[in-house]
């Protein structure tokens, strides 16, 4: 797939001068991030550079062609450089590449620079002819790698233009070295010793200064001169007035006049035969002419000048120098224009027999072959697309005549297998039924195999527009019609069926498909797929009751990222996000923690509406340890994010459990009630995400006040979670029943349902939902506690949450003890108010209780005093602080809080 001659440094021409007046401008480079040598063509910036580095170690050569727009192939060929200049020092990092396992460039970048940590040698980096990349994600990137990569490495750039690489801002910070056209023209000097070498009667000052004037040093344009000068047999005083009038502009006429009909007729054929390639060996050429003395002709051209190139060490590869391939490409089109389209033809050919598809598409596509595009499409487009070559393939079926390509079902079907890899879902249902219609036109019957393929394909549609029923039947539908052969569609039908079944609450017959799907892309080795099908089973597992089972299988699904280096896949951050669930329920917050913070690097350069997720995690945990100033900042990212995008019942159902508890933390009624008015109310609760946002409405419910409609809530959620087996929401439901039961005054009815709960979270272990309503079931875990109520396990634990809700009560309130409320009553922009009507120390615990969403019997409870003498200390800190109820007390504390900088 990749070609060895891009990774090489070229030869040098023949008698190449050495030249110290550039070399020394070269002294401190090791100290800059970029040396750009920068200048039209011909005038000598690959040679200058290959000259330059030359005796040094660790050079990474990357020759660029127009193909390499393709980002997939420029992030490939730049790793294999770079890993060449260091010793594979990120090797795992090309792995990454080559498998197309990461989210975006800057990511893959970043994980080079970790892994370069270790390699401290001097090294560089040469990107020859960059300006023949126009991709702007490739110049985004570029500008990123040179922004942050490591102080020892230097990236060499040769270019025809000013690249978009942020030059200016390194030229200003002196990190850069910028080698023009004015700096490597040659001088007088230099011409001197250059036609010294070459022509055999030498030159004299003046003439070589004549010469150089008359091309301003142009290197290449030099060198033509003394071609001229050896095909002729002129003393080069004679040549020198025989181009007097020589210019950029007439480069084409002067290469015509003085090399190119210098050559006999076959050789001039030859060269213009193999100027359709970028890049040849013998065995290309002799594809291309069927000339057995493919090889030698090459070297004979070499040994004339002609501007080819012989790449080092790599089997006789050779590419010409750019200009003189223009200039060649220029003769062809306008001497033997009539063979333009075969030439294209037998070098899409040629390099078919090299097992090169993606070169041959691009000469197929030059010929304007629709029948060639279609054979290799047909042969190698299935084998391409497994590549991760989608773009190239893309690019080639969009150029085919619609005539042809609906005459082809196989590369209709493939064309809206790319639309779906590349996430577009809307187009797969709009091309294959454009497909379907132009099919029955032409009268073409599709087989099963057809139709299996495009069964899977629309399931896939019909799942990602959450019509679970439709995606079922068409999946299952899909699988009776595919064979074995067809492992791509088996595996995403047989997922489908997984995934609908897990929607629809079906957990029995979920579980063992994608168990089969995992099995499947791991025979196939489509491990992204495997990887999904780990964390479907996770959140069935965990469903069932069965968390530590997901949490065991979660550890396997990591392992399957490092072995496969999939680190880079959103779906990483996925199964942080699902481990990171479990923790917060385990009452791991740290760890939790942890995992959230890895999904928002993963997601780094992804869309911000993907890190909806974690700061909804994040702001649960803050809340957790009381920290609501915190929680705060994330709620204010969740409510953006929000407002901005439209999400699924999944991630709006997490989001909305976050902004409840922060509002009920903070008792403000009134955000919840304006939530619960436009909150969407699904019409079952067969799965985790319907579940949870049920259990956001009677969260909310009781809240407000609204027991009765909580109880109906409530009801309606239990009965639906026992109907499928959802074990664990049962034990979420349960936790939330005892507290309305609290609000109701139903203390027996409370106990008896944390009893209950309790007893599941045996198996399910999820503490962390009792913690997050500690403050109203404490109360019930005492007596059930003092009763002893409890079998020996559930006792131990429900002595365990008492301990954990008072940690947790005592963290919302610390802010406000003494040594917080000497320095803030002497903080110099503390209001005057508080300056002059200071509370007692009693009074700020109270206000910091108040904050932290305590009621007043819980104060009362918290600080051993009667509930008249906390009504006593509220009025007081009311009057202090001019203030006229709970809501005002929290806003003033927060106020203070953030004049404090928490």
């Amino acid at each position: 797939m990749w070609i060895p001659s891009k990774l090489t440094r070229p030869g040098r021409l023949h008698n190449a001068i050495f030249r110290p007046r550039v070399l020394d401008l070269l002294q401190q480079a090791c100290y800059c991030k970029l040396v750009l040598f920068r200048s039209p063509a011909g005038y000598g910036k690959t040679t200058m550079a290959a000259q330059w580095l030359a005796d040094k170690p660790n050079v990474g050569w990357y020759s660029i062609d127009e193909s390499d727009n393709d980002s997939f192939y420029f992030v490939n060929y730049l790793l294999q450089a770079l890993n060449k200049a260091t010793d594979s020092s990120c090797a795992t990092a090309q792995s990454l590449a080559e498998k197309r396992q990461f989210s975006s460039l800057y990511s893959l970048f970043s994980d080079v620079f970790s892994e370069m940590v270790a390699f401290q040698q001097e090294c560089y980096i040469v990107l020859d002819d960059y300006h023949l990349i126009h991709n702007d994600e490739i110049h985004e990137a570029m500008r990123f790698f040179l922004k942050h990569m490591p102080d020892n490495l230097t990236i060499v750039v040769t270019s025809r233009a000013n690249p978009p690489l942020g030059t200016a801002n390194l030229r200003v910070r002196d990190l850069m070295i910028e080698l023009s056209d004015e700096l490597l023209a040659f001088d007088t000097e230099e011409t001197t010793r250059f036609f010294n070498q070459r022509i055999a009667d030498g030159i004299d000052e003046e003439t070589a200064n004549n010469l150089r004037s008359y091309v301003e040093g142009w290197p290449s344009a030099l060198q033509l001169i003394a071609l001229q000068t050896q095909h002729l047999n002129r003393t080069l005083a004679q040549t020198a007035e025989s181009v007097s009038h020589f210019n950029r502009a007439h480069l084409w006429d002067y290469l015509v006049e003085e090399v190119f009909d210098l050559l006999d007729q076959e050789t001039r054929y030859f060269l213009m035969q193999i100027s359709v390639l970028d890049h040849f060996n013998d065995k290309l050429v002799l594809a291309l002419t069927d000339r057995e003395d493919a090889l030698g002709m090459i070297e004979a051209l070499n040994r004339y000048g002609l501007f080819i190139y012989p790449l080092e060490g790599e089997h006789n590869w050779f590419r010409f120098h750019n200009l003189f391939g223009e200039f060649l490409a220029h003769e062809r089109k306008a001497r033997i224009p009539q063979q333009e389209s075969k030439l294209q033809h037998n070098a899409a050919v040629a390099w078919l027999k090299q097992k090169m598809p993606h070169q041959a598409l691009k000469h197929a596509q030059k010929a304007a072959d629709n029948h060639l595009l279609v054979e290799i499409l047909n042969k190698y487009g299935w084998k391409m697309f497994n590549q991760g070559e989608l773009s190239t393939l893309e690019i080639a079926i969009n150029q085919l005549d619609k005539d042809i390509l609906f005459n082809h079902p196989k590369l209709t079907m493939l064309q809206a297998w790319l639309a779906q890899s590349q996430h577009r879902y809307n187009q797969v249902g709009e091309l294959l039924n454009e497909a379907t219609k132009q099919h029955k036109a032409r009268d073409l019957e599709m087989d099963v195999r057809y139709q299996g393929q495009e069964n899977a394909l629309l399931a896939q549609v019909a799942i990602n527009s959450n019509q679970p029923e439709k995606a079922l039947e068409l999946a299952e539908l899909a699988l009776s019609q595919l064979d074995p052969t067809v492992y791509r569609s088996r595996i995403v039908a047989t997922s489908i069926v997984g995934e609908v079944n897990h929607v629809l609450g079906n957990l029995e017959r979920a579980l063992p498909m994608m168990q089969q799907t995992e099995k499947l892309a791991r025979q196939y080795q489509v491990y992204h797929q495997a990887l999904w099908a780990i964390l479907q089973q996770s959140e069935i597992l965990i469903a069932q009751g069965y968390v530590q089972a997901a949490f065991e299988l979660q550890s396997s699904a990591f392992q399957l990222i490092e072995d496969q280096q999939l680190q880079q896949l959103p779906l990483h951050e996925f199964l942080l996000r699902i481990r990171a669930q479990v923790l917060w329920c385990w009452n791991r917050l740290d760890e939790a923690e942890e995992c959230a913070y890895k999904g928002l690097q993963i997601l780094e350069d992804h869309s911000p509406s993907q890190h909806l997720h974690s700061y909804s995690m994040l702001a649960r945990i803050a809340i957790g340890r009381g920290k609501l100033d915190k929680a705060g900042k994330f709620i204010e990212h969740i409510q953006h994010l929000l407002k901005q995008s439209t999400y699924h019942v999944d991630w709006t159902a997490n989001a909305s459990l976050s902004l409840l508890l922060f509002w009920q933390a903070r008792g403000n009624i009134g955000a919840i009630e304006e939530w619960l008015r436009t909150a969407v109310r699904p019409k079952t609760a067969t799965n985790h995400f319907t579940q949870l946002q049920w259990r956001n409405i009677a969260r909310a419910y009781i809240s407000t006040g609204q027991f009765e409609k909580a109880s109906e809530a409530l009801s309606f959620l239990q009965g639906e979670a026992k109907r499928v087996n959802l074990v664990t929401d049962t034990n979420r439901n349960l936790i939330v029943e005892s507290v309305l039961s609290v609000h109701q005054h139903d203390e027996e009815r409370s106990k008896q349902l944390l009893k209950q709960a309790l007893i599941m979270t045996t198996q399910t272990g999820m503490v962390g939902n009792f913690l997050t309503d500690g403050a109203a079931i404490r109360e019930g875990l005492d007596k059930l506690i003092l009763n002893h109520e409890l079998g020996d396990l559930e006792h131990h634990r429900a002595q365990q949450l008492m301990k954990d809700i008072s940690l947790t009560q005592h963290s919302r309130s610390v802010h406000f003890d003494e040594e917080f409320v000497e320095t803030l009553i002497n903080h110099p922009n503390v209001p005057e108010l508080v300056r002059t009507s200071p509370l007692t120390q009693r009074e700020w615990q109270v206000l910091g209780l108040i904050y932290s969403g305590f009621g007043n019997e819980q104060i009362a409870q918290k600080l051993d005093v009667a509930g008249t003498t906390i009504k006593t200390h509220i009025r007081n800190l009311y009057q202090k602080l001019n203030i006229a109820n709970r809501k005002e007390a929290i806003a003033t504390a927060e106020n203070l809080l953030q004049l404090m900088g928490y």
